[in-house]
């Protein structure tokens, strides 16, 4: 098995453009839709969120790998970027309660990393040329080459990623004896979600994309959540009819990031594939309701039409972003169903959005309220 040890890497975007710096992680080739974050910590939460599966990551702050890597920080099992494009890499750690450095916990995970680059020049070359596919590699050195490998990756339009890191069985999280049931629809979901729900008296069963809904009914759950997750919702019919079916339940039903999305396709409401995503842990929400502005922990490369939503009866903006005004939350009329783009979980992230679940468990509790009295 062969080790990066700052050897060349060549960072090679679709649009021919190309970068050299040196390697970290395993020696490699890597392929991916190439983004960006803006967040200044929270490396292993980024790395480990299904949401980023499929994509290289651009870290726009300056130094990765100083605070190494602790287990209990992990959003999910395994690394889920397909690569890393970094300035600095440390392959040292000055975290007494780190139990790793990065660069042994990339190389168990097969991680392709490309540092010592310009990732100024890189992020702004992607802002003004928009999300595109690249390809790092410390292994091949022929640009020709690493050009006929790159044509070989699929769009991130039109591809269906969350079968890839939905969990294969259902599993419960939480205290049996809590005293609300939430079943959680798996398209990507991140720990911290489980833990905000089992934190607010909740009992959680998890289960895989491919449930039917009156399997995940046979837990008897007050509300559903539908989690974040990779790739285009508007390839997921099966799970959007599985969406409609929980709104015609009357149950509560969040979702977040992705289960936002795929709400607004359950009402009609088209979804596109933005021309940069949003993604870091800074980013400015306001409620319209409360007229307050949130900082918010971002992650995705999709967004719902604007002009559905205005043109919906049954829909009502909740949340709009204060960079561009794009649609960050939603509400169905007469139900207790609402989703948000962004994510309440803040792994990484500000803890400006927890009240949402604080909002979502209130609506929960009225559903077994109501049950209990019929």
């Amino acid at each position: 098995m062969k080790y990066a040890h700052k050897s060349p890497a060549i960072l090679l975007l679709q649009d021919g453009t190309v970068f050299y710096g040196k390697s970290a992680g395993k020696i490699g080739t890597a392929t991916g839709e190439i983004c960006f974050n803006t967040g200044m910590t929270g490396y292993q939460e980024i790395f480990t969120d299904p949401s980023y599966k499929s994509q290289i990551m651009v870290m726009t702050a300056v130094h990765i790998g100083n605070y190494g890597v602790k287990n209990a920080e992990s959003e999910s099992g395994t690394v889920k970027i397909s690569g890393l494009v970094c300035r600095n890499f440390s392959e040292h750690f000055s975290r007494k309660q780190a139990d790793q450095s990065l660069q042994d916990y990339f190389v168990e995970n097969n991680m392709v990393v490309i540092s010592d680059v310009d990732t100024r020049a890189i992020v702004q070359h992607i802002r003004n040329k928009g999300a595109m596919n690249a390809i790092i590699s410390s292994e091949i050195s022929d640009i020709e080459q690493l050009k006929k490998q790159l044509s070989k990756v699929p769009s991130m339009e039109g591809l269906e990623l969350s079968s890839s890191v939905s969990t294969k069985q259902p599993y419960t999280y939480g205290n049996p004896d809590a005293g609300l049931r939430v079943a959680v629809l798996d398209v990507g979901v991140k720990e911290n979600t489980l833990r905000c729900l089992a934190d607010r008296n909740c009992y959680v069963k998890v289960f895989p994309m491919s449930a039917t809904f009156e399997e995940m009914e046979k837990f008897k759950p007050q509300g559903y959540l539908i989690s974040n997750g990779p790739g285009d919702p508007a390839v997921m019919p099966q799970t959007v009819s599985l969406i409609s079916q929980i709104l015609n339940s009357d149950k509560a039903l969040m979702g977040i990031c992705l289960g936002h999305q795929m709400l607004a396709e359950a009402c009609g409401i088209k979804t596109f594939k933005m021309f940069n995503g949003h993604r870091g842990i800074n980013h400015p929400v306001k409620n319209i309701f409360t007229g307050k502005a949130e900082v918010t922990s971002q992650n995705h490369g999709f967004g719902v039409v604007a002009d559905d939503v205005n043109k919906n009866s049954q829909v009502e903006v909740t949340h709009v972003n204060l960079n561009d005004n794009s649609i960050e939350g939603i509400r169905v009329k007469n139900k207790r169903a609402f989703s948000v783009q962004y994510h309440p979980e803040a792994a990484p992230g500000p803890n400006d959005a927890r009240y949402l679940f604080d909002d979502f468990v209130k609506s929960v509790q009225e559903v077994k309220e109501l049950v209990a009295v019929s």
